[in-house]
């Protein structure tokens, strides 16, 4: 019986030996993750570089802290982008991914730049390190691990659900203690869904290899997992971070 967490088996279009398809596949495989992995590191790092040069500029005080419809824009702009991501990616050509997905990014770090303004510099980059180390060791269980993780999809984002309508919630109840448990959940969510979706995207690989799709795919699954990273490194950010 073939190994479910190994695609190579049934897969066509490396042409000559078993052997030599496996290593083709395996290397195509490897190539493919990179990608992602670089298309996320790249996608963190210029939030981070936006988010430090809009909050040293003085210009995010202004903009967030103040009146007027521009700091509703920045805050909400992101999840523009996302729903775009999403729901269009088969009608988008690879490069309009690509530009979209670098947008994305950096009207992450707009948004994200109300942190700076909020914590320490010091808490922020420990929180950010840890958050790195963590889902370091988490994707790569998530990549190595023999077992199916599919079956905590559906749950792990049910629990997503279940967070932002309880964050929703806290909006208007104010509870410190409401808010802790939500920050301690949502960090176990994060962590989760980083190891599940690592695992969905080695095996969507099997199913874009040689085609066109590989380029979008690359970027859908930079997407999630930097949605993941930053997700956890807000939640963490809430236990780790002192306020100035």
């Amino acid at each position: 019986m073939a190994n479910w967490s190994d695609p190579r088996s049934g897969v066509a279009g490396f042409g000559g030996t078993t052997v030599a398809r496996g290593e083709a596949f395996d290397a195509g495989l490897r190539s493919y993750m990179l990608s992602v992995y670089n298309y996320m590191a790249s996608g963190v790092l210029l939030t981070g570089i936006v988010a430090m040069l809009f909050a040293s500029s003085g210009l995010a005080y202004q903009i967030l802290a103040g009146p007027g419809i521009l700091k509703y824009v920045i805050m909400f702009a992101p999840l523009a982008f996302v729903l775009v991501l999403s729901f269009g990616i088969g009608r988008l050509s690879t490069v309009t991914a690509q530009a979209l997905y670098w947008a994305y990014a950096a009207v992450m770090g707009l948004s994200l730049s109300s942190i700076l303004l909020v914590y320490t510099g010091t808490s922020v980059a420990q929180t950010f390190f840890a958050t790195a180390a963590a889902f370091a060791g988490l994707s790569l269980w998530g990549y190595t691990t023999k077992r199916d993780l599919s079956g905590f999809g559906t749950f792990l984002i049910m629990g997503v659900v279940g967070l932002l309508v309880a964050s929703l919630i806290n909006l208007f109840l104010r509870s410190s203690a409401m808010d802790m448990v939500v920050s301690f959940i949502g960090v176990l969510l994060f962590a989760g869904l980083t190891a599940y979706d690592t695992q969905k995207i080695k095996s969507i690989y099997v199913h874009v290899a040689g085609t066109e799709m590989v380029g979008k795919s690359v970027v859908m699954g930079a997407l999630n997992l930097y949605l993941d990273f930053i997700n956890m490194f807000l939640f963490l950010l809430r236990f780790m971070g002192n306020r100035d």
